[in-house]
């Protein structure tokens, strides 16, 4: 546990049990340098209790990545919430948690993330104030696609010399809350949208509304398209599925989509360009953070703007330097973290 934390710099971890209503929790701060630790709370069930921690702790970091490239007074942390079979009353389980949260005196404040809802936000903040993406906040999976949209633009500009996206073919791995608002901009812009999801409901529903074209969940990665937006879970490029590619760019909502930074090295070395996973999926945490502190809309969508700008940044240090734009951005945060 310790040389887990120590190979990825994290601050501390809190593991927490509530046997009366089957509560077992991480919460993983990577850093709290720049301000209290902010981060998603999990819902899923995982194979074994190793994969749950070994999650929370990549996230923690990569929300601490993410919080500094968009400029937020902020640290990173994650919470895991391993679900169990079954489960008695689901909201005295997430009150539970949000007990462990207010344990924490400020140190992490809890949002929405995969398998989690703002009525679970709602029982959390039935037990502590340091929880946001409740129902008086807001969902904030609008506010991630927006960002991720302008991210596309910028990333197409980038790589294909226009961020006109009309006629582009861009390849949807993942119809969530986040991945179907993007769909819905990208269609509005004039894009080809090719999906994939394991929800057949949801890809009939894009064919529908906004005339996308199924592909296979194991095809998706090898259909030819110039930009390929994994937003569903991590860990869906390595190097068999790289070498598969028929893309110009990789830009998309899913944390942590790299297996590996060699992954990253892999897509640099084909020509594929690669938009750093927390720089452009930085629009819900700028939403719940500026919420958060009482900040109006306006403000929080001036503030998304920045998401282009930085991956401007990246993408420029990338190409003088002729390295992978994931390592660039790493090196940008950990210079913002630790003043190097």
């Amino acid at each position: 546990m310790f040389a887990l934390m120590q190979a990825t710099g994290l601050e501390s971890m809190h593991l927490s049990i509530d046997p009366s209503t089957g509560l077992k929790a991480v919460i993983a701060i990577h850093s709290s340098r720049l301000g209290p630790a902010v981060g998603g709370c999990r819902y899923l069930a995982y194979p074994d209790d190793e994969s749950a921690v070994d999650d929370a702790v990549r996230l923690a970091r990569g929300m601490s990545y993410k919080a500094a490239l968009a400029g937020l007074p902020l640290g990173g942390g994650t919470a895991v919430i391993l679900r169990p079979p079954h489960v008695e009353s689901r909201a005295a389980l997430f009150e539970a948690f949000g007990r462990c949260v207010e344990q924490l005196d400020g140190r992490y404040i809890t949002a929405i993330d995969s398998g989690t809802s703002v009525a679970d936000m709602d029982c959390i903040a039935q037990q502590t104030r340091h929880v946001t993406s409740t129902t008086a906040a807001g969902d904030p999976s609008p506010h991630t696609a927006m960002g991720v949209f302008a991210g596309i633009r910028t990333t197409a500009m980038a790589r294909l010399g226009s961020d006109n996206l009309e006629g582009l073919r861009v390849a949807i791995q993942g119809l969530g809350n986040v991945g179907f608002a993007l769909a819905e901009q990208l269609h509005a812009a004039g894009a080809e949208l090719l999906v994939s999801d394991i929800d057949s409901g949801k890809v009939q529903l894009a064919m529908e509304q906004l005339g996308a074209h199924p592909i296979a969940n194991d095809a998706l990665l090898s259909t030819p398209c110039d930009i390929l937006a994994p937003c569903g879970l991590g860990g869906v490029l390595n190097s068999h599925s790289v070498a598969q590619l028929r893309c110009a760019a990789v830009a998309g909502s899913a944390h942590n989509p790299l297996t590996s930074l060699q992954t990253a090295d892999l897509l640099e070395s084909r020509g594929i360009l690669y938009a750093p996973d927390y720089v452009i999926n930085s629009g819900g945490l700028i939403y719940v953070a500026l919420k958060h502190r009482g900040e109006e809309l306006p403000t929080i969508t001036a503030h998304l703007s920045n998401i282009g700008v930085r991956l401007t940044e990246v993408f420029a240090h990338a190409q003088a330097e002729k390295r992978s734009p994931a390592r660039v951005a790493d090196e940008l945060a950990e210079r913002l973290l630790y003043r190097l």
